[in-house]
């Protein structure tokens, strides 16, 4: 016999035999869903496949996961499939849902310590003034408001019992912006990193800390007029205590393990199990002293350090567990708790609808001032408006709390479902229609090198994933002729996974006073660009920037900090990386990461194959020399490439060689291009010629290659990769019976035809190499080519 209690009401009693889990099955004349385990599998299975189902059909128009999860549980409640009684009473009997909410309760209970563990609480103190206004305005505001309009119809409309003793406990959870909501919603519309993205996340936060802070109040207040003194000192004491242990005993543990946990190894396996042991611990002491197992979980996340190792690893440990198992059994009971049949009362509806409304308008103001006064786009102002009014998980939990303790009837609690599942809906794909992050990265004025002037600072944002970039990038840098007279301003970002963390970082790099006894691996990569600098002292300023977020939008930490530092040149490393000259290792996520900078940069870009030259090279010797070798086929990326193998010449110790590549062909072109692209080609090579006076300079040579076929052009390329240190070409070439050659050796590869033979291991050559991309987003600008005249750039 179990008793479900569920607050001041009588409980429910259902009764059931023991030690029915398994069934022999039907041959044996038993039914399997009258035994738990069979029964749970079943609804399990139903509620995962009607999930998958529901999102399939509704991602094509921008709905959020949430919403298929509870349209599940709604589809096999009452108000759907569950009306049928019979299918109720095997499908989802009474005495299962005891399992299945426990089951739904525990993977809250996990999500809220994952949520815990990613949140970074320090995002309060950083927070800016804008920030700060949107999470207090958009707390306090809606929160106002919609308590006025719950007085106002209680005072004068005489509004029904029910609905004026749910509405205190409403308004707060429509005036409150959860940061675990923001942040997965943020996620799924993978926006996380935008400055919008960035924006919500810690608005979210301070929002939290608002209502807490409330609530923490409200409590106490509450247990002060409803219980006696020994109840009220017993409860701060041993509450008091918990927080003690945790903080003071849990924490320097959590500490202990990150300081002897290497930087390359993972934690061991028994520090994590001792870790979940401790959050069992830890829900069941919540609720043995009365704070719940969810607020208690919530605590011992917030004292674990977000991010690696630690963070990392729990997250990375539970993440797939709960939310591919768990939260979706959360989800879809809230679902099965709605049935739309309870309501009755049009009033009701009226009521709530009405506060719900003024909540959600007044969170719109709310979020929206601070951002219109600091003058930011009305676009994007109501986009964070928008954002901020989503609601989702913790809603749901709120609500279900209150059910529980029968705060809300049946009616109110599936009035506030839809409303909660509509709002949500429908704000999902009106965020994806306002806010395009990339918009913001078409820049005003031209960003390439080839119309920079030699004695202009040269603006380049090198990207790092790995220590193994480092001395290839250096190297390149070493090359790009540093001098008092042609300055260099470099911005070095070390491109970090998002991992154990809820929200993206970027943030400048500040250097300690004292060097660390174990520097972190974004230290030893930014030491080595500061010894750099100073090797270049007066000429070279470097500005360091460590970059956390997930791979599919790390772009926008790229675009962003290079149109914030007007760029001239972003450097990305070959997301192939070669060991000993004989395998490689390829990252999925690099090649997307650079192929969204090449189609979304505010300026040029350079995506550098290392042939692992440049390692033995680290640093350039004047007394020997560099060898740079152009190869010039024709079109606004191999004019970049041009200029910026001129740029590199003006050093002592770099030879420059361009090739420049001639259909054998009396009418055949090696590139195709408009007339106006051909005139630029010759004006820019009759430039080379006459600037440099080949004739006459032992380190500067033009050659021209006949070619006939592709077969030509990959033979002069092997020659030319085995005979110098770097190679420098354009990624795009327009269409031509040689390039349609090339283009089957890699149909896939995002670095053109030239690119990508130069980037096969097949070639096993020496030098380096740079494709270069000039700039294609410009505003105004619908032809690269339509710039005729080199200019300086008014930086």
């Amino acid at each position: 016999m179990n008793q479900s209690d569920n607050g001041d009401s009588d409980p429910t009693v259902v009764c059931y035999y023991l030690n029915r889990i398994n069934t022999r099955g039907l041959p044996f004349g038993e039914n399997p869903l009258g035994y738990s385990l069979p029964s749970f599998l079943l609804q399990f299975s139903l509620i995962s496949i009607l999930t998958r189902f529901f999102h399939l059909l509704l991602r094509p128009l921008g709905q959020p996961l949430i919403v298929s999860q509870i349209l599940a549980g709604i589809l096999l409640g009452p108000s759907m499939l569950g009306r049928d009684a019979s299918f109720s009473a095997k499908v989802f009997p009474i005495k299962s849902r005891l399992v299945l909410d426990t089951v739904s309760v525990f993977g809250f209970m996990l999500f809220v310590f994952l949520i815990g563990v990613k949140m970074d609480l320090s995002v309060v103190l950083r927070s800016g003034k804008k920030a700060l206004a949107v999470g207090i305005l958009g707390f306090f505001i809606p929160l106002v408001l919609a308590s006025l309009v719950a007085f106002l119809l209680d005072k004068f409309l005489a509004v029904d019992h029910d609905i004026a003793r749910a509405l205190p406990h409403v308004v707060p959870m429509l005036s409150m912006t959860a940061f675990p909501v923001i942040t997965c919603f943020l996620d799924e519309l993978k926006i996380l990193n935008s400055e919008i993205g960035r924006l919500a996340s810690s608005s979210s936060v301070i929002s939290d800390v608002c209502l807490w802070s409330i609530m923490c109040v409200l409590s106490f207040a509450d247990l002060a007029r409803t219980s006696s003194v020994i109840v009220i000192v017993g409860s701060l004491v041993t509450s008091v205590l918990f927080f003690t242990v945790v903080i003071f005993v849990i924490r320097p543990a959590a500490l202990w393990v990150i300081k002897h946990t290497p930087e390359t190894r993972p934690v061991k396996e028994r520090y994590i199990f001792i870790a979940l042991v401790i959050l069992m611990v830890s829900g069941f002491a919540g609720e043995v002293i009365g704070i719940h197992a969810t607020t208690a979980s919530l605590v011992l996340g917030l004292i674990v350090p977000d991010g690696p190792p630690l963070g990392a690893a729990l997250s990375e440990t539970l993440d797939c567990f709960v939310s591919l198992l768990l939260l979706p059994i959360f989800f879809a009971v809230s679902g099965l708790k709605v049935d739309v049949f309870c309501i009755q009362n049009w009033t009701n509806i009226g009521v709530l609808e009405l506060v719900f409304f003024v909540a959600f308008v007044g969170k719109l103001i709310g979020s929206m001032l601070p951002l219109i006064i600091c003058r930011m786009p009305f676009r994007d102002a109501l986009s964070l408006g928008l954002i901020m009014n989503t609601k989702g998980i913790v809603e749901l939990a709120i609500l279900n709390d209150i059910k529980n303790k029968k705060i809300v009837n049946d009616e109110i609690y599936t009035i506030m479902i839809v409303s909660l599942v509509a709002t949500t809906g429908v704000i999902s794909p009106m965020v994806k229609f306002l806010y395009n992050p990339s918009k913001r990265y078409i820049a005003y004025k031209r960003r390439t090198i080839l119309h920079c002037r030699g004695n202009d600072e040269l603006r380049i944002l090198a990207c790092i994933h790995h220590q193994e970039n480092v001395h290839s990038i250096i190297s390149l840098l070493q090359a790009s002729n540093i001098t008092k007279d042609s300055p260099m301003d470099l911005v070095v970002l070390h491109l970090v996974k998002l991992m154990g963390r809820a929200s993206s970082l970027l943030v400048p790099h500040r250097q300690k006073d004292k060097p660390p006894r174990n520097p972190t691996q974004s230290e030893r990569i930014f030491n080595a660009f500061k010894k750099f600098e100073e090797q270049n002292p007066g000429f070279l300023n470097v500005h360091c920037y460590k970059g956390i977020a997930p791979y599919m939008t790390m772009h926008n930490d790229v675009c962003s900090l290079a149109l914030e530092k007007r760029t001239i040149l972003v450097i990305l490393p070959f997301h192939k990386q070669w060991s000993s000259g004989e395998t490689n290792e390829s990252s999925h996520a690099h090649r997307h990461l650079n192929k969204s900078v090449l189609e979304k940069a505010p300026c040029s870009v350079g995506i550098l194959i290392d042939h692992r030259s440049f390692k033995s090279m680290h640093k350039i010797d004047e007394r020997s020399t560099f060898q740079v070798v152009v190869l010039f086929f024709g079109g606004a990326d191999d004019r970049e490439a041009l200029a910026y193998g001129q740029r590199m010449s003006d050093r002592s110790s770099v030879g420059l060689t361009v090739v420049r590549f001639v259909n054998s062909g009396p009418t055949a072109e090696i590139v195709a291009g408009t007339e106006r692209s051909k005139m630029l080609d010759s004006d820019i090579l009759r430039n080379f010629k006459s600037k440099t006076k080949y004739g006459s300079v032992e380190k500067i040579e033009y050659r021209e290659k006949v070619v006939g076929c592709g077969m030509d052009v990959i033979v002069v390329a092997k020659s030319v990769v085995n005979s110098c240190n770097l190679v420098l070409v354009g990624r795009r070439h327009g269409d031509s019976t040689i390039m349609l050659q090339l283009g089957k050796w890699n149909e896939r590869g995002d670095l053109g035809a030239i690119g990508e033979i130069l980037a096969a291991s097949e070639l096993k050559g020496e030098a380096s190499v740079l494709v270069v991309q000039q700039q294609t987003r410009l505003w105004g600008l619908k032809d690269p080519e339509e710039s005729t005249h080199l200019r300086r750039i008014k930086l």
